[in-house]
């Protein structure tokens, strides 16, 4: 990574470009390293002073972000903008190579304020784009994402506070509180600022950006985000309450072949639903396979799956989120999260 370095030799922000570079709004992901030389804040002027963020390209193989933006400022052209815009363009790199992140690469969504990871060039990045903004006073951060597997398109939240979630219910009716992993934009921001991730279905889902350009159009023209309490009902609510990784030393299939952990061929259509206690996940002899961590960082895997006659089940009822088939992105991240549905705050 090329890191921006100012007079004292300390990390310094990513280039701050004022207005749309020339090009941006017809490149395609992968060619975005022809116009910028990697990490980027774009500052585009408008009407209200007190900006929108909206950060995209954290991964690099998702591109509703830099879809999204773009059908924005055409809408836009030769207009000012209702409310002034900072995009923060993250990993160029990756977005070449049309990967999640490159290898010896930190994932860009796990190395903002928080980040239990040592201190890197990315994380340093992220805390000076991070201190940067919160003297922005900005109105909203928005980090735009796709997944991998099956899910509707649905918003993630930190804060459990009103105004967060009334901003998270501006995208979806569907809303998961998450603690866990540490490290994320969204966790980091909501410090200072309502904020939200939105996943936006897979890469190249038309709607997830019309959805993610729909939301972003309509933060640059309100006036204020409600800060009321959510109606009952507005809102479906869950939280996050494991992440499940597969064990490094575990083989995997999806498709039947011989594998120490052989999952049923439709797993990721699982996502969202509510799976009952007995739920058939996997063929496989090993015990351990899989490893569930709560948000304390403690070990509830018995509690969550039991193996039995080969075949590994739910042994709890929960709902999986971002269960993928792409073994890549479930050794680089994780196989999935379990929720539950939670009240809403009073």
């Amino acid at each position: 990574m090329n890191v921006p370095l100012d007079s004292n030799g300390s990390i310094a922000l990513p280039p701050i470009h004022q207005g749309i570079p020339a090009g941006f709004l017809e490149v395609d992901a992968h060619d975005l390293h022809t116009i910028l030389p990697g990490p980027t804040l774009l500052r585009i002027p408008g009407r209200r002073r007190n900006p929108l963020f909206v950060s995209i390209l954290l991964h690099g193989n998702e591109t509703v972000g830099l879809e999204a933006i773009q059908q924005v400022l055409k809408r836009h052209a030769g207009r000012e903008l209702p409310r002034e815009l900072v995009v923060f363009v993250g990993n160029v790199e990756a977005a070449k190579a049309g990967l999640r992140h490159l290898d010896g690469q930190p994932d860009y969504n796990r190395v903002w304020p928080g980040s239990p990871l040592p201190r890197s060039p990315e994380t340093a990045l992220m805390q000076a784009v991070t201190t940067w903004c919160r003297d922005l006073s900005l109105f909203a951060a928005i980090d735009l994402h796709n997944n991998t597997g099956l899910n509707p398109h649905y918003a993630c939240v930190a804060a459990l506070d009103a105004t967060s979630l009334q901003l998270a219910s501006l995208f979806s009716r569907t809303v998961v509180y998450f603690c866990t992993p540490p490290g994320v934009l969204t966790a980091a921001f909501a410090a200072f600022v309502p904020s939200i991730t939105c996943e936006c279905g897979k890469t190249g889902d038309a709607a997830g950006v019309t959805r993610a350009a729909e939301l972003v159009e309509a933060c640059l023209h309100l006036d204020a985000i409600p800060s009321h309490a959510v109606a009952e009902g507005d809102v479906h609510l869950f939280h996050t309450v494991a992440t499940v990784r597969v064990r490094p030393d575990v083989s995997m299939s999806f498709d039947g072949s011989a594998a120490d952990l052989s999952f049923v061929a439709d797993l990721d259509h699982f996502n969202f639903r509510e799976l009952q206690a007995g739920t058939l996940l996997a063929q496989t002899a090993h015990r351990d396979a899989l490893i569930a961590v709560d948000e304390h960082g403690l070990h509830r895997s018995d509690e969550f799956f039991d193996v039995r006659d080969g075949t590994l089940l739910l042994r709890r009822a929960c709902m999986p989120a971002m269960l993928t088939r792409d073994q890549r992105v479930i050794r680089q991240d994780c196989l999935c999260y379990l929720m539950e549905r939670m009240p809403l705050p009073r």
